[in-house]
């Protein structure tokens, strides 16, 4: 089964999409799906629109071979009740397309940042000599933690940090590489659905 995970963000760069490749191809790994032969393509998608639009036209022309798959930020909190598909319709008004499934599309919760977040301990390591610890909350529930406040709280506690300060693209690329997916997958029951899935292809 070839499977492409259609993914939002990576800019407009060919720089861009090699790094972004490139690290989403290294959490996968890290997370068990090369000694299982699952590995997906990363596929770059720039906004979030392009991204569902991407992963509709795939799963219209797909072959008998081929899984194309769907993940993008939350955005906002999740409903209590409602799944993937129920959120993207109410928050996007995204229809899940005719001949996708149920358990196609994911979500990061609320956004990538958070998932940068659980990993502390990464983090510590690879801002190493600028990273200011007090500057990151200690939130029990990282699932509902607002993406505004999580991506502030990454700014603020790499201020120190110059060129590496956190920001979207290359440092979140490089950082997709260091988190472990063993402590995202504990830490989010969204993630932990994604790799499922990604496992049992």
């Amino acid at each position: 089964m070839k499977i492409k995970i259609y993914i939002e963000g990576g800019g407009d760069s060919r720089t861009q999409d090699s790094e972004f490749r490139s690290g989403w191809t290294a959490f996968f790994e890290k997370a068990g799906l090369k000694d299982l032969r699952k590995m997906p393509r990363p596929v770059r998608c720039g906004g979030r629109k392009d991204a569902f639009n991407d992963f509709c036209t795939a799963v219209a022309t797909r072959k008998p071979d081929e899984l194309p798959l769907l993940l993008v930020d939350s955005e906002d909190f999740v409903k209590a009740g409602h799944d993937v598909w129920q959120h993207l319709k109410a928050r996007d008004k995204w229809s899940k397309p005719d001949k996708a499934g149920k358990d196609d599309a994911f979500l990061m919760i609320t956004c990538m940042e958070s998932w940068f977040i659980a990993d502390r301990e990464a983090l510590k390591d690879f801002f190493k000599g600028c990273w200011n610890d007090r500057a990151l909350p200690k939130w029990p529930d990282l699932e509902k933690v607002d993406r505004k406040k999580a991506y502030a709280a990454l700014v603020k506690a790499t201020a120190n940090c110059g060129e590496r300060q956190y920001a979207k693209g290359k440092v979140s690329f490089e950082l997709l590489k260091v988190i472990d997916p063993a402590v995202i997958e504990e830490t989010f029951p969204s993630a932990k659905a994604l790799l499922k899935r990604l496992r049992e292809a």
